[in-house]
């Protein structure tokens, strides 16, 4: 665990709470695009998205809009992993999701949109500090299609400082290392404006408590996840023309557990993923736990057994 007093912008912690505040978030987005603008004051942090309740959601880490209806969402992404372009991809596409009202005949109103991702590490490895991506026309050189989408990779550890602001290189050697030193050093105003914010956050008793408060539910989830659904509880999948679910031996500890997650809202496919198990293995007793709300766990237990029977 990190303790709160060390944490940097590239922790989604430091940085969700350093952006929920409209202005701060402004000032980082004009960093990035070198250009001036205007958020509204309502600004969203881990804004969930989802298109249907049995498919996958997903959490936003900043979400905004300007005074010109462009979208703006801002990711940190301390972790390298493989599906980073793909859930850029898709990131997009819920957002473009719920961007026209029901009926709308006119896609041209469909507003323009960023999406921003900030890594302390090289997606690509061209040494380079930011890659902006705009769709273009492989036939016809520098044809570019119009369709409003932006998607920008930054990396901490680029190496084309003359090719990007200063600026910019600020912002991204502070948000690795965010400390007072790094702040000092830095000639823009607007990087030293966003350490004030994180020196406030740190400075919060209330702040050290909510972050010791949201590590440990983390925790606790991932060891309930491990435990319960590996060692303990774990689903074993059979494919006979069809796939079969079976628990062996633990089905009351499974029970247990997804009348916990399904208590906060979970749906079936966040409860699969979290247990590292198909869907559909687990789907009768999300069916029989959702239709039976008020059911203990050894109630919904004899309910599945008679099901098993019949």
């Amino acid at each position: 665990m990190i303790l709160f007093q060390d944490l940097n912008l590239t922790d989604r912690f430091l940085f969700d709470e350093a952006m929920e505040d409209p202005e701060i978030h402004q000032d980082l987005l004009e960093i990035i695009l070198n250009n001036p603008l205007q958020l509204l004051s309502k600004n969203e942090v881990e804004k969930q998205l989802q298109t249907a309740p049995y498919l996958k959601s997903v959490r936003l880490d900043v979400f905004a809009m300007d005074s010109e209806n462009t979208v703006y969402n801002t990711e940190m992404q301390k972790h390298k992993k493989t599906d980073l372009l793909k859930r850029s991809r898709f990131y997009q596409s819920l957002i473009d999701s719920g961007l026209l009202p029901a009926g709308s005949l006119n896609y041209n109103q469909l507003n323009d949109s960023y999406i921003i991702m900030i890594m302390p590490f090289d997606l690509f490895g061209y040494d380079k500090y930011q890659y902006t991506f705009q769709p273009e026309c492989q036939e016809v050189p520098h044809l570019r299609l119009e369709d409003g989408t932006t998607r920008i990779f930054l990396n901490t550890k680029g190496k084309n400082s003359n090719e990007v602001s200063e600026e910019l290189v600020e912002f991204l050697h502070y948000a690795e290392n965010t400390t007072d030193e790094t702040a000092a050093r830095a000639k823009s105003s607007l990087v030293k404006k966003i350490h004030e914010r994180v020196q406030t956050i740190k400075a919060s008793e209330e702040m050290g408590v909510k972050y010791m408060q949201a590590w440990e539910e983390k925790a606790y989830e991932r060891e309930e996840g491990r435990i319960e659904g590996r060692a303990e509880g774990r689903v074993e999948g059979r494919v006979e023309g069809r796939v079969e679910g079976r628990v062996e031996g633990r089905e009351h500890t499974l029970i247990e557990l997804m009348q916990k997650k399904i208590a906060k809202k979970m749906n079936l496919s966040e409860i699969a993923s979290l247990l590292e198990t198909p869907a559909e293995v687990i789907e009768p007793f999300y069916a029989m736990i959702k239709s039976h709300p008020d059911s203990t766990t050894d109630e919904i237990m004899k309910l599945m057994n008679g099901e098993k029977h019949k």
